[in-house]
């Protein structure tokens, strides 16, 4: 199960444990996620709303409330467009609530998926003419759409850019050319002469920015639109943004205002879901009210769910969520079908061969390519792309590996594909149907992928006996909370256990169970959720194994034990 090797960052540990008043083992793992220095340990632990940035730094933005505060007074019509995933319809709230809170005229559209595609195109700019709309705002998109801003400019449009994806590039003989839209303003950090000190933020978290930065300049309170950074939090997880620096404090506070939440969306959708409220993590999220949000614009319309974070009454929240609640449980099901087939055509013909899997499902629903794209790529650990029938010819998604630049490597077949973009890790594409095999072949000849690159390197933080787990260390690990990616749970190992009467349980067979007991006889509670058959054998087969692991508390009728959950074990 991949090779294992253990973090060995350097630093005075029992020095920051001393000044920190933590643990020196939670020193080490602040230390393994390259927090390093006073001050920066210092904004990790204790990081407030007070040490985010001022949205005035960002380039633009100055311009963007100028324009902004003139339209508001004039009474001009302005229409928010969004994206339809998760951070696209949180980023729209929050320009809807901010504006309609400064008495602006304003409204919102949102592109379908299916029929119009990511992002700005001519469609939506001709509604809004025809809407009468006078200034159009964008967020989470609108960088790479230069020529669809230029046609709203030469209709006479107004148009504000905000948008956290990378500037397009072309490559020239002096070197890398940037294409920035024609928009009035254009609000993306990701611009080479934007000095904000923070590149990370998602789309939700610039559309804040500039709300704020809009309050501040008409000597409103900024706090009125302090609960908008709930929608920005959901947003940081949801687009799957890494938790550090502001996103931590963003996500850290957002998490906190969610569990009393006044939005009846956001409690409607915690009730259907039965979330625990008290105990709502970044987990949550990311996995369980995240996808609601998200299967709205799979399955249906993003509006759904715009919908929902918009409704006032109790009553039309419940129906809303109850609606996001079934589209996610059917695409879940859709998702499982897919997979089962993907899984099938690779484990069956040649594909499996592949370096990287190029699978082609044509009756999975576009919508979904990536979802399964994403678990094949767990399940084989190789880049993945997984194509369907659209209507317009084939369309894919991929997801891909740490040594595997998807982009880079789909800009080498581009001859192929009528479209494609994206970056390293994830990329969407398309293409005629009689190129599918074509493209195969040639991802597979040029790529470089060694058989070591396809081989996962799982990093443990550190080796930990059991005799030091305890209820103190575990709730002493909730000062690195919360947790995702650039910021990962902890992982920590040991070797040379014995696995004691392990077994299989659960209403669907799902969760194995055992206790564990290391060389010096210490005995822990454990559990695993992976591959649970192929465990049990191997338990069975070996006398001692070697675990990495996280530590929690199983709390069941009243009583709290220790337990810990297996992650990988060889």
């Amino acid at each position: 199960m991949g090779n294992w090797f253990v973090s060995m960052k350097k630093a005075d540990f029992q020095g920051i444990a001393a000044r920190y008043h933590i643990s020196p083992i939670v020193a080490r793992l602040i230390r393994n996620r390259n927090v390093v220095g006073d001050e920066n340990i210092d904004l990790y632990l204790n990081g407030t709303i007070a040490e985010l940035n001022d949205g005035m730094l960002l380039k633009d933005v100055d311009r963007a409330v100028d324009i902004l505060t003139e339209k508001i007074e004039g009474r001009a019509q302005i229409r928010v467009i969004g994206d339809y995933d998760i951070d696209g319809v949180n980023a729209t709230y929050i320009l809807q609530e901010g504006l309609e809170g400064l008495g602006a005229v304003v409204d919102t559209d949102i592109p379908d998926r299916i029929r119009d595609g990511y992002g700005l195109n001519r469609t939506l700019i001709n509604r809004a003419i025809e809407d009468g709309i006078d200034t159009i705002i964008t967020c989470d998109n609108g960088i790479a759409a230069g020529e669809e801003i230029a046609y709203g400019k030469s209709q006479g449009l107004t148009i504000i850019v905000t948008d956290h994806h990378e500037v397009p590039y072309e490559e020239t003989e002096e070197g890398r050319k940037y294409i920035l839209p024609p928009a009035d303003a254009v609000v993306d950090p990701k611009q080479v002469d934007c000095t904000y000190p923070f590149q990370g933020l998602c789309g939700a978290a610039v559309a804040y920015k500039l709300m704020q930065a809009l309050y501040d300049s008409l000597g409103k309170d900024e706090e009125e639109i302090d609960y908008l950074m709930e929608n920005v939090a959901v947003a940081t997880i949801g687009d799957v943004m890494d938790l550090v620096d502001e996103n931590r404090i963003f996500v850290r506070q957002g998490l906190e205002m969610l569990k009393r939440t006044k939005n009846p969306g956001w409690r409607a959708l915690m009730e259907c879901t039965n979330i625990d409220v008290e105990h709502l993590s970044a987990y949550h999220i990311g996995f369980v009210l995240g996808p609601c949000i998200n299967a709205g614009g799979r399955l249906d319309t993003a509006k759904r769910a715009l919908e929902l974070l918009s409704s006032n009454s109790k009553k039309e929240a419940a129906l809303l969520a109850g609606d996001l609640k079934a589209l996610n449980d059917s695409r879940k099901e859709m998702t499982a079908k897919n997979l089962e087939e993907a899984v099938e055509l690779v484990e069956s013909t040649p594909l499996g061969q592949d370096k990287v899997l190029v699978v082609f499902l044509p009756d999975c629903h576009e919508s979904i390519a990536g979802i399964v794209a994403g678990k094949l790529r767990e399940r084989y650990y190789k880049p993945v792309y997984v194509l369907t029938k659209g209507k317009d010819g084939v369309k894919g998604s991929g997801r891909s590996i740490p040594n595997y630049d998807m982009f880079e490597e789909l800009s080498k077949c581009r001859e192929l594909l009528t479209r494609f973009g994206g970056h390293k890790m994830a990329a969407g594409l398309s293409l005629k149907e009689e190129q599918v095999d074509r493209l195969r072949i040639l991802l597979n000849e040029q790529t470089g992928l060694t058989p070591e690159d396809l081989v996962e390197k799982i990093s443990i933080d550190m080796q930990l006996p059991f005799a030091y787990i305890t209820e103190h260390l575990i709730e002493e690990l909730k000062v690195l909370e919360p947790f995702g990616k650039g910021n990962p749970k902890p992982l920590f190992a040991e070797r040379e256990v014995r696995a004691i009467h392990p077994r299989i349980l659960g209403v669907n067979q799902n969760v194995l169970k055992c206790r564990l007991q290391s060389r010096d006889g210490v005995e822990m509670d454990a559990v695993y959720f992976g591959d649970v058959k192929a465990c049990l054998e191997y338990m069975n087969a070996h006398e001692r194994i070697a675990v990495t692991f996280y530590p929690g508390i199983n709390e069941y009728k009243g009583n709290r034990t220790i337990q810990i959950t297996i992650v990988n074990y060889q």
